[in-house]
């Protein structure tokens, strides 16, 4: 096993800050039961390096992450911050095309969680059957499964599913879920997961209760007045759960 390098006294205020708000990503995700033995990714723009992004070290677990252990790489895969870690082929081959791709994304998430995946192996995907589900189906799209994600090749079919869309369920795969900032991502995944859940319960029971679209249209032009703020979407979200995480353990800021 590799072992973590001091990267703090190597990199800028702005890149320790992203490091260290990707880590808390990473330990949320563990702490919602989002982690996936050691694989699936979060990955994170390093500010002001456009072809710089932060990932996750091949090998741990995302409870084992931490800032410093985040693996600085370029969009052709090459490591910048002398990182020891190795990076999974398959998380870097997607991720570095939406990054280079797609300049109004800064964050992006893939992960494998149960709800997820038995939604995007489900014939007609998510469905308009509950509140959260009525905030994403029209924002989703799809993305025909084929096979693990190694192959560049594959990335136009990518970027033609995804279209002007950030959010889209790899069929029979799971989710990736994109922001212009980690908060963003990461509340749009919660509430893709919540949906998803929901989903699940629902036609487990019996026959589900459809939102209708002009329900939906209203839904989603009416959500902006449930927020904080809707020009710092996902923040208080976020950092209420980092101060959780805090009270559990604090090693990520390292």
């Amino acid at each position: 096993m590799a072992t973590a390098i001091n990267v703090q006294s190597g990199c800028s205020e702005e890149e320790w800050k992203a490091r260290q708000r990707l880590a808390a990503c990473y330990r949320i995700f563990a702490h919602l039961g989002w982690d996936e033995l050691i694989f699936n990714h979060v990955t994170l723009k390093v500010p002001g390096e456009d072809d710089a992004f932060l990932i996750n070290p091949y090998g741990l677990h995302f409870s084992e992450v931490t800032a410093s252990t985040l693996v600085k790489i370029d969009i052709d895969g090459n490591t910048l911050d002398g990182s020891t870690y190795p990076v999974n082929k398959a998380g870097f081959t997607q991720h570095s095309l939406f990054h280079r791709e797609l300049p109004d994304v800064h964050a992006i998430i893939h992960t494998h969680t149960t709800a997820t995946m038995a939604v995007a192996s489900l014939e007609g995907g998510l469905q308009p059957l509950n509140f959260y589900a009525a905030a994403i189906v029209p924002r989703l799209a799809y993305h025909k499964f084929e096979g693990v994600t190694v192959h560049a090749e594959e990335g136009p079919r990518f970027l033609a599913s995804l279209g002007k869309k950030r959010m889209m369920l790899l069929e029979n795969h799971g989710p990736v879920v994109m922001g212009k900032t980690l908060e963003e991502a990461f509340l749009n995944h919660w509430v893709l997961q919540r949906a998803c859940e929901i989903q699940m319960q629902t036609l487990a029971m019996g026959k589900p209760v459809v939102i209708g679209e002009e329900v939906i249209k209203k839904h989603l032009a009416n959500l902006s007045q449930a927020s904080i703020d809707p020009a710092i979407q996902g923040v208080p979200e976020f950092d209420a759960m980092v101060r959780l995480i805090d009270r559990e353990d604090k090693s990520w800021r390292e």
